[in-house]
């Protein structure tokens, strides 16, 4: 459960009874208009915050109720997560930004640098290395934000609204690599208004007012 306060009146469950499980190697995607709670979801998958009540287990190990640096160290341990709006560093270049995520837990050397380069690469903006963030598109720093995400191999990956910027092309680039994290081990939890976000999802759930229940099956018949 997560609660906040409201100006007037009891306060507002983000998320009400919420139970959620996603194993290595699936994917799951929730689906929701704005304000259901979605963003509250991943924030506590993410260990940005604390539930109020109930427990969360990353890997078996229970997180709930760690101090701040701890939990800052698990989500280097645990978590890449994916911003709708990228919250790529100005000041740093596309390399460097994606650097960042191995300097959270201690890994900025060469081999960092070579794996962050290889991600680059494979996602199309290894020419782009150099530049800041004001100078790409936003398809280029969604990219660069996706490489951070998986630059330390993360075993869960969060996505929150990853296409909610980009065009349809960019969009299923995106779309396509998080299923492909899946494939590879990780365990993914997509929010995203786009309906072809469920395609190849093995689980689908709809938000309404902090809740969570099943969805509508995946047309695509699940990852596997």
């Amino acid at each position: 459960m997560k609660a906040y306060a409201a100006p007037a009146g009891a306060p507002v469950r983000a998320l009400d009874g919420v139970d959620l499980s996603v194993a290595a190697g699936r994917l799951a995607v929730v689906l929701g208009p704005s304000g259901c709670g979605k963003s509250t979801l991943l924030n506590v998958l993410g260990l940005l915050e604390d539930p109020d009540a109930g427990d969360l287990l990353l890997g078996g190990e229970r997180m709930s109720g760690l101090g701040r640096s701890a939990r800052s160290r698990a989500r280097g341990r645990y978590v890449g997560f994916v911003f709708q709006s990228f919250l790529l560093l100005p000041s740093l270049s596309a390399l460097d930004n994606v650097l960042l995520a191995g300097r959270y837990v201690g890994r900025a050397g060469p081999e960092a640098r070579r794996r962050a380069r290889e991600l680059l690469a494979q996602f199309g903006v290894l020419e782009r290395e150099h530049h800041h963030p004001p100078q790409l598109s936003g398809g280029e720093q969604q990219r660069v934000a996706f490489c951070r995400a998986v630059l330390n191999d993360p075993p869960v990956l969060l996505a929150d609204e990853p296409t909610g910027n980009l065009d349809d092309a960019n969009g299923r680039v995106i779309l396509e690599a998080l299923r492909a994290r899946a494939q590879a081990g990780a365990a993914v939890v997509v929010v995203s208004h786009r309906a072809d976000a469920v395609l190849g999802a093995d689980a689908v759930y709809r938000m309404r007012q902090g809740r969570l229940e099943p969805g509508p099956p995946d047309p695509g018949g699940g990852a596997r």
